[in-house]
């Protein structure tokens, strides 16, 4: 095996490490996140390669150019194979405009495809060192019901899930409440950005550090680099033989990790003409690619797209650094990134509630498109970008909005829109019944630490 790649900290203060380290860690000791050192390129006869090739066969070889020199090929091939066992469907709206839909996996949303590959790694490093693990993830909705899907019933990996009561629907917080055995779910009268906040607070914290403490929100490495995988995958099964193109994506973004998975693939060599981001009424990073000044949304403003109700993303740090700029885990702006760049490659719009109950009720409408709230979030966003820029506003033009999670768990507001019930994928069946385990807890550090220490 080659020389690990190292990672670095976004705040520069902490030593790098090979990926192995930076996964069991989840943040920076110096609170910053992990980065590579450099961002490994792949060609595009590469790249054009993976037409046609099963999604798990693009996933190795993208995740194994991060992770050469801490496992061996053949082992990282078998966790792949046995993480992506599930479709990964393009459905054409109109002319090359495709929604690409996530919501295939065991909890039928887009954080299974970093949640499996991450608990599968980590899993596989923790047998090898002998060591455990409590892994604690602040949740805005499918992160918690993902992480604790892949997790449960590891002997060697307790986890703690804290998410906002008030701002979850209910078969999101029931898939997560549900499971009990090593999966703890805390339920708290606060917002995401609270949650997360005291999540922070532990890592921080010399007196939790016996716990041997990680994350599995998106601040943890190992969440993102799988999900750069579905962004080549997209291209290559869309792109048109013998003719060089570039596409355009959309993605609904809230704590910025699923779009920093796609800056990542551009950042590889992928051929993308714009980025859209798109952002609910939390519009923190429109307005700061808009003016340059970055102001945190405190508390954050609550939208029916419930997972993207975030006041200050915690890749935005990362998205600063790949431009080369630094902000702290703050959001205090050290070194100003590269916006002209960030400009040229980005597009970023805010989508409110009732532009995206209108996205909502005219897909199905005039395509019989059914989205939820996330989903239409980020076509709004596309429609945005095609309205504004006239010159991609064509009919060959490859575009790609991403469908984050199964309609099925926003039954009420498409029901209200649509008029129809989205059908109930298997892995949603049964959880009316079920009994549920969760503690509420006040937001107060105090109350958590002591939680945490009493428990563990």
């Amino acid at each position: 095996m080659e020389q690990p790649l190292l990672y670095y900290s976004t705040n520069l203060k902490a030593e790098a490490v090979p990926f192995n380290q930076a996964l069991l860690t989840g943040q920076a000791p110096d609170r910053g996140l992990y980065l590579p050192q450099s961002i490994p390129q792949i060609s595009q006869d590469n790249i054009f390669q993976y037409s046609g090739l099963p999604y798990h066969e693009i996933a190795f070889d993208v995740i194994y150019r991060f992770l050469n020199g801490v496992i061996a090929e053949d082992e990282l091939r078998a966790l792949v194979k046995d993480a992506y066992n599930y479709p990964v469907p393009l459905e054409k709206v109109y002319d090359r405009k495709y929604i690409m839909r996530l919501d295939q996996g065991p909890t039928a949303s887009f954080k299974d495809f970093a949640a499996r590959m991450m608990g599968r790694l980590m899993q596989y490093y923790l047998k090898k060192s002998g060591k455990k693990l409590l892994i604690l993830t602040a949740t805005s909705g499918d992160t918690g019901s993902a992480v604790a899907s892949a997790f449960y019933g590891l002997d060697n990996i307790q986890v703690v899930v804290l998410f906002p009561r008030m701002e979850v629907t209910d078969r999101q917080r029931k898939q997560m409440t549900t499971m009990g055995k090593n999966v703890h779910v805390l339920a708290l009268d606060a917002k995401f950005d609270d949650c997360q906040w005291l999540v922070k607070q532990a890592f921080s914290d010399p007196d939790l550090q016996q716990l041997d403490l990680s994350s599995a929100n998106s601040i943890n490495i190992g969440r993102l680099i799988p999900q750069i995988v579905y962004y080549f995958y997209a291209f290559s099964q869309l792109r048109l033989e013998n003719h060089p193109e570039r596409i355009i994506f959309s993605v609904p973004s809230g704590n910025f990790g699923d779009m920093m998975g796609g800056i990542f693939a551009m950042k590889m060599g992928l051929p993308v003409k714009k980025f859209i981001i798109a952002t609910n009424e939390n519009d923190e990073f429109p307005a700061y690619l808009s003016s340059g000044k970055y102001e945190k949304i405190e508390p954050s403003r609550n939208c029916i797209s419930s997972a993207m109700n975030v006041g200050h993303p915690s890749n935005l740090a990362r998205l600063v650094a790949l431009y080369g700029g630094m902000m702290d885990e703050k959001g205090t702006i050290h070194q100003p990134a590269d916006l002209e760049l960030m400009r040229r490659e980005i597009f970023s719009v805010s989508i409110s509630d009732q532009q995206t109950r209108d996205v909502m009720r005219n897909a199905y409408k005039d395509y019989q498109l059914i989205l939820e709230p996330h989903g239409a979030v980020g076509w709004a966003g596309l429609a945005a970008y095609l309205d504004r820029n006239p010159l991609d506003n064509k009919a060959e033009q490859l575009c790609v909005s991403l469908e984050t999670a199964h309609p099925a768990k926003f039954p009420e507001e498409i029901i209200r829109l649509t008029g129809l019930e989205p059908p109930l994928p298997k892995s949603l069946e049964g959880l009316e019944g079920k009994p549920e385990f969760v503690t509420a807890l006040q937001l107060d550090y105090q109350d958590f630490k002591k939680f945490l220490l009493d428990t563990f």
